[in-house]
């Protein structure tokens, strides 16, 4: 199974940064890699349960992924399962994201886990989404 694990700074307090990562107004602004929309949700990692989302490019190309929120422990960490489902909507393969927060001295740094991840190239293609997103998160928060 591959991970990807990718550690980012913001210069905004944990507090701040942890709100950016679970609250649903802030999610909605940067959930998705650049170039894609999220029309369809139920995306909010502050409280434990389900959550899913629709991603829409911009050649109209819908993606759907889903999970459970199974941990919550603010302003520190969020863990949730995800899975993407395919045109027929069945649920594929599930894996586990977990953002950390933690305190720097110029503000707080996010460490985004992805787990069980399968094969290097889901690995590729993932690191490639969050790498986007989190330009996205930067753009917001910077």
């Amino acid at each position: 199974m591959a991970d990807l694990q990718l550690t980012r700074d913001f210069p905004v307090s944990p507090d701040r940064l942890f709100a950016a990562v679970t609250q649903q107004a802030d999610l909605l602004q940067w959930w998705g890699p650049e170039g894609m929309h999220c029309p369809e949700h139920a995306l909010d990692l502050s409280q434990l349960g389900p959550w899913h989302s629709v991603m829409v490019n911009a050649d109209g190309e819908r993606f759907k992924v889903s999970g459970q929120v199974t941990s919550y422990d603010p302003p520190r960490s969020v863990g949730f399962t995800w899975a993407w489902h395919d045109p027929e909507d069945n649920r594929g393969a599930e894996s586990h994201v977990t953002f950390t927060v933690t305190g720097t001295e110029s503000g707080s740094r996010l460490v985004l886990d992805h787990r069980e991840l399968g094969d290097d190239e889901i690995a590729a293609n993932h690191n490639e989404g969050w790498s986007s997103s989190l330009r996205k998160l930067d753009a917001l928060l910077g």
